[in-house]
Parts: structure tokens; sequence; C-alpha cells
């Protein structure tokens, strides 16, 4: 779990909390449910609009990353390519088939599979840059439906207050009415930029570096691979995979 999330969701609605109480203001006045109505669902009607059904539903599944990030550790990463290489070296590339049944990772199995079934190393190589760009490529518009949001969220947000106006200018006779549509009216911009600030856009860039860390983690899980393939000394391996350490 990454306590972080929470920690920043708390720091960032806490200090806006407190910083408007100390003002004399009260939280009653931030919860205006036509305002959130507006502001959420018009947000997610607008990104629905342009994304395609698996890509939205794509993204949906995507948040458990924010919270639960893969883990993807180099330096175990680089000790399996090293196992690797010194067991195909005793017992051949075959010897590699009983692990890429077990792995969990489909392109760790990918590549496994490939080195099993003696594919040309060329094509080998181009294989797994075309399987991570693809992955890249897939994952980050996903990730940047969330920053679509955050471009929309004020923009409905202005809606919302327009239409807060609207209503609270009909009302002129009445104060009471008068005061709670202009209300509604500065809320929504509150939501609309408090989301778009708070939530999607940290939500959008936590995604795009989950899935860097992820591509670089198969970027040198490729490397070792064709390194195996190539048949390289386990410690010139473990030399040129060393680098990503300090990535």
């Amino acid at each position: 779990m990454d306590k972080l999330t929470f920690a920043g969701l708390f720091i960032g609605f806490a200090a806006i909390y407190l910083g408007f109480s100390l003002d004399g203001g009260h939280v009653s006045t931030l919860l205006k449910l036509p305002a959130f109505i507006i502001v959420i669902g018009g947000t997610l009607g607008a990104v629905m609009l342009q994304s395609s059904t698996v890509q939205f539903f794509h993204a949906l599944s995507l948040l458990k990353w924010v919270i639960y990030p893969p883990k993807h550790n180099i330096d175990e990463g680089i000790e399996e390519v090293l196992f690797w290489s010194e067991k195909s070296r005793e017992s051949g590339y075959l010897s590699l088939e009983t692990y890429a049944l077990d792995t969990e990772d489909s392109f760790v199995r990918k590549g496994l599979n490939f080195l099993v079934d003696g594919i040309e190393v060329e094509k080998f190589k181009e294989s797994l840059a075309l399987e991570i760009d693809l992955y890249r490529e897939h994952h980050l518009r996903s990730a940047n439906i969330f920053e679509a949001m955050a471009g929309y969220s004020p923009t409905i947000g202005i809606l919302g207050a327009v239409l807060g106006l609207i209503h609270a200018m009909s009302n002129l006779s009445n104060p009471e009415l008068l005061g709670e549509g202009i209300a509604t009216a500065f809320v929504a911009t509150i939501y609309g930029v408090g989301f778009a600030n708070l939530v999607y856009l940290p939500i959008a860039n936590k995604l795009k570096n989950v899935i860097h860390y992820q591509t670089l983690y198969h970027e040198m899980i490729a490397e070792g691979l064709i390194s195996v393939a190539n048949s390289e000394n386990p410690n010139a391996i473990e030399n040129k995979l060393s680098s990503f350490r300090l990535v």
C-alpha cells in the first residue's frame, strides 16, 4: 500500500479546510450537492464522450495502482536474469521453459518463451521493443484520461457557477434564495478547480510514474534476455544491467 497517497490527500484537503475555517468559514457552506452533481457528472460525461469503452474502463482498472502500485525490484530482476544466464549455459535454453510457465509477469514469460523457441536475436530484440512500446502506449493513454478530467473539471465548475448565478438572478426578490444560488455558484467553481488539482491531475501523474518505472524494469529485463540470447558472460551481463540501479 502506498501510504503517501493517503497522506497527500489528507494534507491537501486538510490544509484547505484549516485555512478556510481559520478565516471564519464553515465546512457546511462547501457541501452543495447540486454543485457536486454538476461538476462530477459533467466531467465524467465529457471524458466518457472522448474515450473508447475499452480505454475508459481500463483507466478505471488502473486506479488501484494509485494505492497498490505494482512492485518491481531492480536488484531482484538482475538476479533473475543472471540465474537464467547460468541455467541456460548449463542446460540450454529449453531448461528455462519451466520458469516461463511459473512467472506471473506476461512480459517475462514472453521473453523466456522467445529464448526457448530459439528465435533469431534481431527479431527477438524487435519483438521485445515492440511489446514495451505498445504496453507504454496503452497504459499512458489510460492515464491521460485522468489528465483530461483535470482539464474538463475547472471548465465544468465555471459552467456550474454560471448556472448558479442564473438561478440566483431569478430570485432577486428573495434574499435567502439569492444567497443560496450565489453560494452554489462559487462552490461549483471550487469543486471544479479542487478536484482537478487535488485528485485528477495527481492521479494521472502518479499513474505515469508507475508506468514509467514498469517500462524501465521491462527494458532492463529485455536487455538481460538479449544478452542471454547472445551467450554473454554473466559478469558482463551484471555490469551492463547494474546501470539501471542509477535510474
